[in-house]
């Protein structure tokens, strides 16, 4: 693990921090991975496992807010896609177990607990210009409703005060973004509101916990807010020691506090953040964190008091007003700490997108709206220490932060968690947090179903990330890593795959320190510019400083990019592409060329999946002689698993054998192989790759099963990742491997394995 930093450099680095202030905000960003106690990832709840016998497996299911048990041993999620509210028993969470779901007849938007009941927000709207919705009581032991109260519009966020005495429900009345461009206030062509606006319900609790329909007491906001002050949308509530709700108004960019008596003591604008520096805004098919983003909107969704004076927003932005004064879009990507009476304590800016990049998880498709979108915050003193836990929807992120100093909190952890972190709850007795994760991909294969992952403080060291860029020779934002090569200077080298289709890489990685550091990336380049449609898919040493890479070429486009191998200098620049013989190509049929290696002068090179000349489920490993320039192959044959596909995903030489990596394109419970080979070269002859049609069956060469990679993959309590197809193995057999995170894309929880499997 990294050392901290010594007492008297800690001070020095605070003295330069104190006085390098920029627009309010200091530049600091310090993470401790060698913390004494830290939160890990113990297990993930698959939520399609709640769903009755003999469901489709692709019944599409989310999670989106979670809550727990008085007692901290069960945990109730929403599931809007299916209508249900789920149960998951974690008396022991490493092992949380089904518990099976609550039906309802409409829309559950928010839940709390208290004792033996939970209250969840029921939307029942037949339209946006006719919302309504009910606040619904279930027992937990019986599992039927209590009572039902109508609260007249479309609820959302709910929270039951710290005394139990009374609930309080954000109305929001979202509004119809199809109409109008999704503007508010909505108007029709007279320019009367079509939809009612938005408020909050505070609902009594008798001393049973049981809700109090005719104690509903209705708090108007209309006319605070300076944006469309007549459609006001409340997002979130919570509500604190006093009895005092804060209330987020995200699309109005404003927040109001509302005592237990329904009155508003306070409200204000949330502001602009006024410059983040060091920003990437634009979908380009590259990470350039160089622009700089100016008076951005915070609109923050998520929030929770810290005391009863301060509170927290997760700034996640959701609108485009017209401001000529503003940024286009809202939403800072930031998370910041408020006084009740709107000062600004603390605001991170750009300091938590910016660590996310540099643990590969930022996402290139969402650099031109909202960034990683931080939605949802949660606080708790857990174990003595006040935390603060932020969950950043579009990089699958938990971060937690020590806020001990409100004004100068220390960001301690980044947690991996499921495809789009939606919703917190913290237990403190037990020293667990669970995140409730929106997104599923189950309706296609390989699919991967919503989850509710569950973390644990524990007397360890952090389990994730494995590989990070922080205190690197230079800033870099990574991802998408898809072959390895361990090099003789005791680094190991990575290339990026086709999603940084502007931005080939090589990432030099020392591994030698825990998390393993991605020091720096070198550029690939062609005459001194960028290179283009190189999709890297494998990397090896040419011995003398340079490398050698393959790339997938595509498929389509073969006369202009087939497979090939690129000759690379050390700072990047193509020596010589070197392309397969044209008859090769005819039978192309599925991605091309994947993992490269070297032993002397020959290149050996894996064809994924079987082209249309090989023999049923084989596929090639293909040789190159540098020397003489002749190309050979060999047939390899692929494992077979009852559905769906199979390949080979790196190729690697150590000790005369070659190491292969197949895997099927599964994740979860679903994935079947996850495996290196070994092909021994002994009396392996390759022969020369056809000049001719009609095809020939090439030499099959035998196989013999190293390890099963799935119980590794495993290792950091979540599920089993789909890609895995980097395999670097040292001069003295130490190997590694990595999964390729498709550059934190829509179906990829942007999770990097980068493990030390031992010696092969």
């Amino acid at each position: 693990m990294k050392k901290p930093l010594a007492a008297a450099s800690f001070s020095a680095l605070l003295a330069i921090v104190a006085s390098s202030t920029s627009s309010g905000f200091a530049n600091w960003n310090t993470k401790y991975w060698a913390n004494e106690k830290n939160f890990n990832r113990i297990s993930s709840f698959n939520v399609s496992d709640n769903l009755p016998k003999g469901s489709k497996s692709t019944t599409k299911t989310s999670s989106e807010v979670v809550t727990a048990s008085e007692d901290g041993k069960t945990l109730m999620y929403t599931d809007s896609d299916l209508g249900v509210v789920g149960l998951v028993d974690i008396s022991d969470p490493a092992k949380p177990k089904a518990l099976g779901v609550v039906e309802l007849e409409a829309e559950p938007t928010g839940i709390a607990a208290l004792g033996n009941n939970a209250y969840i927000g029921s939307n029942t709207s037949e339209s946006y210009t006719n919302p309504s919705g009910a606040l619904v009581q279930y027992n937990l032991e019986t599992r039927k409703a209590v009572k039902e109260c109508d609260l007249g519009g479309q609820p959302d966020s709910v929270f039951v005060s710290p005394d139990g005495t009374f609930l309080a429900v954000a109305i929001e009345n979202e509004r119809d973004e199809e109409y109008k461009n999704g503007f508010i206030p909505q108007l029709d062509e007279e320019g009367k509101q079509i939809n009612p606006p938005g408020y909050v319900s505070l609902v009594k609790l008798n001393k049973r916990g049981k809700i109090q329909c005719n104690s509903i007491k209705k708090v108007d906001l209309s006319g605070l807010s300076e944006i469309a002050p007549s459609d006001p949308e409340p997002e979130f509530v919570a509500i604190n020691d006093l009895g005092e709700t804060v209330v987020s108004l995200q699309e109005n960019n404003h927040l109001a506090v509302i005592d237990k008596d329904g009155n508003v003591i306070s409200h204000f604008s949330a502001g602009v953040v006024k410059q983040m520096a060091g920003m990437d805004t634009k979908k380009d098919g590259a990470h350039k964190f160089k622009s700089k983003l100016k008076n951005v909107r915070r609109e923050p969704d998520g929030l929770t008091w810290i005391d009863n004076d301060h509170f927290a927003t997760a700034n996640e932005g959701d609108y485009k007003h017209i401001d000529p004064n503003q940024a286009k879009r809202g939403g800072s990507r930031s998370w910041t700490i408020f006084k009740k009476d709107g000062t600004v304590v603390y605001e991170d800016a750009n300091r938590l997108e910016r660590a996310i990049a540099q643990i590969g998880h930022f996402q290139d498709g969402r650099a031109g709206k909202k960034g990683v979108e931080p939605e949802s915050v949660t606080y708790s003193k857990i174990n003595g220490t006040p935390y603060l836990f932020v969950g950043a929807e579009r990089a699958g992120i938990v971060a937690v932060y020590d806020i001990t100093e409100l004004n100068q909190p220390l960001l301690t952890q980044l947690l991996p968690s499921g495809i789009g972190p939606e919703g917190f709850v913290a237990i403190p007795e037990r020293g667990l947090i669970a995140s409730a994760n929106e997104k599923d991909y189950n309706k296609k294969e390989p699919g991967l179903s919503s989850h509710v992952t569950i973390y644990q403080l524990q007397d360890a060291p952090a389990s994730y990330p494995h590989l990070t860029n922080e205190n690197g020779l230079e800033f870099v934002s990574w991802g998408a890593i898809s072959g390895m090569v361990a090099g003789d200077d005791g680094k190991i080298y990575a290339v990026n795959d086709g999603t940084f289709k502007t931005q080939p890489r090589i990432y030099v990685i020392d591994p030698s320190s825990s998390p393993a550091l991605l020091e720096r990336a070198i550029d690939i380049k062609l005459d001194g510019k960028t290179a283009l449609f190189m999709d890297q898919e494998g990397i090896t040493t040419d011995g003398n400083g340079g490398f050698y890479i393959s790339t997938e070429g595509i498929k389509k486009k073969l006369d202009e990019h087939p497979p090939a191998i690129y000759h690379v200098s050390s700072d990047g620049e193509i020596l010589e592409k070197i392309t397969p013989p044209p008859s090769y190509l005819n039978y192309a049929k599925n991605p091309g060329f994947e993992g490269i290696t070297r032993n002397g002068d020959i290149l050996y090179i894996a064809q994924q999946k079987p082209w249309g000349d090989d023999a049923f489920n084989t596929t090639k490993i293909l040789s190159y002689n540098l020397k003489t320039k002749q190309w050979g192959a060999v047939n390899y044959q692929l494992d077979r698993i009852k559905k769906g596909g199979v390949g080979i995903s790196e190729l690697t030489y150590h000790d005369g054998a070659l190491y292969v990596i197949e895997r099927d394109s599964f994740y979860g419970k679903k994935a079947k192989l996850k495996a290196i080979y070994k092909v021994d070269l002994d009396d392996v002859i390759f022969e020369g790759l056809q000049t001719n049609i009609p095809p020939i069956l090439y030499p099959l060469v035998e196989k013999e099963l190293v390890t099963d990679l799935k119980p590794v993959m495993q290792s950091t309590g979540g599920f089993i990742l789909e890609k895995v197809e980097g395999l670097a193995i040292t001069s003295d057999g130490q190997a590694w491997i990595s999964t390729d995170n498709d550059g934190t894309g829509k179906k990829s929880t942007g999770e990097t394995l980068f493990l030390n499997i031992g010696k092969i």
